[in-house]
């Protein structure tokens, strides 16, 4: 009966320390703000919003840093982006907790227009965020490496 206690009490402390769902903003969930950087500049170019919406991860463009990109369009995005402004557009959409990452959403190149499955996780320490779109398979794809904003 105490050791079922101990379990029972372990688990519960876990949780409260984040080891819980996506829901839980800090070290080990991508809920927050983070500045992509450009592939090929290396320089910071947006600010995404991560954020949670029944229980799925959605991130939104709240800031552009690069300013040769202000007022930019998505012209050649279909759909819900068609012609939106970059600034204030969903990039990331509906990826689930899978174990230490998040899975099975899309993320949306802007200027491009194509819309790729997506995948991410957090580095240890939690102020990296490895975001990954891809066709098929996560080996076919690409990786960007985020900052954690104000982290």
């Amino acid at each position: 009966m105490r050791r079922r206690a101990f379990v029972t009490g372990a688990l519960g402390l876990s949780m409260a320390l984040g080891a819980g769902p996506a829901s839980a903003a800090g070290p080990s969930s991508p809920v927050g703000d983070w500045r992509t950087i450009d592939d090929h500049t290396h320089k910071p170019r947006a600010i995404v919003r991560v954020y949670e919406q029944n229980g799925l991860l959605y991130g939104r463009v709240t800031q552009i840093l690069d300013h040769h990109y202000d007022g930019v369009v998505c012209q050649h995005c279909a759909g819900y982006a068609a012609n939106k402004p970059v600034l204030g557009l969903v990039i990331i959409q509906g990826l689930k907790p899978d174990g230490n990452q998040w899975d099975g959403g899309t993320v949306l190149n802007p200027e491009d227009g194509k819309v790729y499955r997506c995948r991410m996780h957090l580095a240890p320490g939690g102020d990296t965020l490895l975001v990954r779109g891809y066709i098929g398979t996560p080996m076919l794809g690409r990786t960007q490496t985020w900052q954690r904003v104000g982290g």
